[in-house]
């Protein structure tokens, strides 16, 4: 059964699994994508999370598509069970306001989104990446006033230091602006060290909701690669850590712990990195990604396993330096 939690310091609660929507117009075409949905939320899955540039990077796509089929599919749901995230920063229109943190990209790319996911609001909405360009104070007087006007019920940061995100909170206290309840990092057990040494802490004592983007290592965590046919998933826009993981020998030494707890457990390897990571009470949400509904199937039942402490402490050893 699934479970759900508090959003960092906030009432809004999430279920402990959030669907990642980036494949959606990609390589998940319209109908997988809306059988995708409809099995995660027959699953219990109430937090879904996109981009305004999903899928932007492919060939013919303008960007939106992900947003677009989403929208498509809310229509039939009730949209206050749904727990709604999408981001904005990379480039959705020609010219030099087409990209940015600014407040005059924001103001119109909030309403944008807004139409392609057919919602009168957004219920977590976060910054992809920072915006040197843009000053801190700019930036949050726009989401301000974004959820001021109704558009907007929370935000968050994606792809943010420590420094930059304590800045942040610093800029939205002192100006009694709202403030980011939420990041979403790039952490699994083959990514720790850039996550656990500074935002870890730093999230843990200001409240804030962790929702960790590839907590399955682009799906390297999940044993589909071995060290004699390596040959690397083109469809993933992480191929290119698929392609360093491939080539490290401490990579297939973490994979083979986690495949000798899942063989014990007689579940799929994917439950074990998503149980790890879920023991850490920091972890709010991870953020899984489907192509197609067994690949959904085979994480939703990861909220079910309880790894012992000897099993974490193993896991935490073997991955030590990633």
């Amino acid at each position: 059964m699934m479970q759900y939690v508090s959003l960092g310091r906030t009432g809004l609660k999430v279920s402990r699994l959030c669907l990642g929507a980036m494949t959606f117009g990609w390589s998940a075409d319209q109908a997988a994508s809306v059988a995708i949905l409809n099995a995660a939320l027959d699953a219990g899955i109430n937090f879904i999370d996109t981009a305004d540039i999903y899928s932007r990077w492919i060939e013919g796509n303008s960007g939106g598509e992900s947003e677009t089929i989403i929208g498509h599919w809310l229509k039939g749901q009730s949209r206050r069970e749904i727990v709604l995230a999408t981001k904005a920063r990379g480039r959705m229109w020609a010219g030099p306001n087409g990209e940015g943190l600014s407040r005059a990209h924001l103001l119109q790319a909030v309403d944008d989104s807004l139409r392609r996911l057919q919602t009168d609001y957004i219920d977590l909405y976060q910054v992809h990446w920072p915006d040197e360009e843009t000053p801190l104070d700019e930036t949050l007087s726009a989401l301000d006033s974004l959820v001021q006007a109704g558009k907007v019920r929370y935000i968050g940061a994606s792809n943010y230091p420590a420094w930059l995100l304590t800045k942040t909170l610093w800029v939205s206290d002192m100006r009694g602006l709202v403030r980011f309840d939420c990041l979403q990092p790039h952490y699994s057990l083959l990514h720790r060290d850039e996550f656990e040494r500074e935002l870890l802490p730093l999230c843990k004592d200001q409240g804030i909701a962790v929702i960790p983007y590839s907590p399955l290592a682009a799906g390297f965590l999940t044993g589909k690669y071995s060290g004699e046919s390596a040959q690397v998933d083109t469809t993933r826009g992480s191929s290119g850590l698929i392609q360093r993981l491939t080539s490290d020998e401490r990579a297939f030494t973490v994979l083979e712990q986690v495949r000798r707890i899942a063989t014990a457990y007689g579940v799929p390897m994917a439950h074990v990195a998503l149980a790890w990571m879920l023991a850490n009470p920091v972890i709010t949400s991870p953020i899984i990604g489907a192509r197609t509904l067994e690949q959904l199937e085979e994480v939703t039942g990861a909220i079910s396993l309880k790894l012992t402490s000897e099993e974490i402490n193993a896991l935490n050893e073997v991955s030590k330096g990633f």
